[in-house]
């Protein structure tokens, strides 16, 4: 994935369709901008845009979203549970495939300057943005909500905005702007009109109040569905899953008399937590498939994606010592991963196989988070045989030198076995997911999964070649027995699951 930033603002409007269908549009007016979801909340009267982008391109739909929110949504009439500061309350930058968290805070200042200049709405700057330390949680600069910041920002200095005036906009309020990591929206409903049930589990929970690490949580009411909610923010989902957080809020629920509905997905969540999501079940009020972030910024194959494999091929056919095996290894292994999570998107989201959604949502997750794994590898091949190179190079004049040159050779040579030995453990996990695909998944690409699984077995068995190689420049007799111990097992383990694959695809 290219240079990639996903934008995520929530406005202080859940109830006017039309006034959301104008924002999205706004986003949507950007060349190279795709509008990946919409969410709309009547009763926190907030909706959830999100879209991603080229960079420059999503911060230009930032501005026009925020200009958008400006011209159609008024903060002195607006009512609704959420806190808000601001008709575009708050626009998290968040850095995808390339991009970094370093080019999204300058996304972050950027459009805050424009927005103060342009708009007249003052901003201020948030999480990894933040210019103070007392700025970075989002629940800090919002404290006062519309009213309390338009009260005191004139002649408070603690609330003087990084960017425009020091008055609020009339009708605009204020903007928190920042760039941060994966956010998850999450709300869990309570079959219950208990309010202070809810507003008690979400203290437990979140984190200011000795909770969970990276959790916000707040209690809401929610009329029109007669019941109450647990309203989270997950500011990091691998310091806190979501299943740890649903086993909790279960069990206090069931304490005060309680039982969980249903928990919903606000926007999107990113391939990482798709397998806890899947193994927890969560009691989502809708299929997972479509809320997954890659899936929607995965283009459909270009008309010449046979052509884009030609300068990798041609580096390979070359007469340069890298890549070679090892590297050609690891790419075998990431199309066995390409091909497990094409069979599962075939499968997933068919009423046919309703039966195995869940298993197959999980194919889907690891072959995407293998195919990019292995592709990785082919890079750390390549520079571990570069690094081994650079070894042998060193002088050797002196005694010393003689010394340092050993040293450097070894660990360039465990290195050199390492890489490939974690290829063929990628490998292995690559042809289980071909394997779970080829006995569960849509039976018209049982072929595929087939073909999946012997590409996983060829990436192992390339991958054990390529240990084997370097084991006779190792020194340390314990780390050679290991390391031909392991690449044993895992070519037994190999041929074990190549023939449950094809004896459960019935090819």
């Amino acid at each position: 994935m290219s240079r990639i930033v996903e934008c995520v603002p929530n406005f202080s409007e859940g109830r006017r369709r039309e006034v959301v269908d104008g924002l999205a549009a706004a986003a949507a007016s950007v060349p190279g901008v795709s509008v990946l979801g919409c969410e709309m909340d009547a009763d926190h009267n907030r909706s959830v845009l999100t879209f991603a982008g080229p960079p420059e391109a999503v911060l230009e739909a930032a501005f026009r979203c925020m200009k958008q929110a400006a011209a159609t949504i008024d903060l002195r009439t607006h009512q609704g549970a959420h806190p808000r500061m601001g008709a575009t309350d708050v626009v998290p930058f968040v850095p995808l495939g390339d991009s970094t968290m370093e080019e999204c805070a300058d996304l972050a200042r950027r459009l805050g300057e424009r927005a103060g200049r342009e708009l007249s709405i003052p901003v201020y700057l948030y999480a990894e943005a933040a210019s103070r330390p007392e700025r970075r949680k989002l629940a800090d600069v919002r404290e006062g909500q519309f009213e309390g910041i338009r009260d005191s920002i004139a002649t408070d200095p603690a609330r003087a905005p990084d960017f425009g005036p020091r008055a609020v906009h009339p009708s605009a309020g204020a903007t928190a702007v920042g760039a941060r990591f994966f956010l998850i929206a999450w709300n869990v409903n309570l079959a219950s009109r208990d309010l202070a049930l809810a507003k008690r589990i979400a203290k437990a929970i979140r984190e200011k109040d000795g909770g969970f690490p990276a959790v916000q949580a707040m209690g809401f009411d929610l009329p029109a569905k007669g019941m109450v909610q647990v309203s989270m923010n997950l500011l990091d989902y691998r310091r806190t899953g979501m299943g740890t957080l649903f086993r909790r809020i279960e069990e206090m629920a069931r304490e005060g008399g309680a039982k969980v509905a249903e928990s919903e997905i606000i926007g999107l969540v990113p391939r990482g937590a798709v397998h806890e999501i899947v193994s927890t079940g969560l009691l989502l009020d809708a299929p997972l498939g479509p809320a997954v972030v890659e899936d929607n910024l995965a283009p459909p194959a270009p008309a010449d994606a046979y052509d884009a494999a030609i300068p990798l091929l041609d580096a390979v056919a070359s007469d340069a010592p890298v890549p070679g095996g090892g590297s050609a290894s690891a790419v075998a292994g990431a199309m066995a991963g390409a091909l497990a999570a094409m069979v599962a998107r075939l499968t997933v989201g068919r009423e046919k196989y309703a039966a195995v959604q869940g298993d197959m949502e999980r194919v889907l997750a690891a072959g995407e988070d293998l195919r990019h794994a292995l592709l990785r590898q082919a890079r750390d091949d390549a520079a571990s045989y570069d690094g081994f190179m650079k070894a042998m190079k060193l002088p050797k004049g002196t005694p010393e030198e003689k010394a340092a040159r050993a040293a450097a050779m070894e660990a360039a040579a465990v290195r050199a076995s390492e890489v490939p030995l974690e290829t063929a453990r990628l490998a292995l996990r690559a042809m289980e997911a071909a394997a779970e695909a080829a006995a569960k998944g849509n039976r018209n690409a049982a072929s595929d999964a087939c073909v999946a699984t012997l590409l996983g077995r060829a990436a192992l068995r390339g991958a054990c070649f390529n240990v084997r190689i370097n084991l006779p420049t190792l020194k340390d007799p314990a780390r050679k027995e290991a390391l031909a111990k392991a690449v044993g097992e895992l070519e037994a383990a190999a041929e074990a699951v190549e023939k449950k694959a094809l004896a459960a695809s019935g090819l």
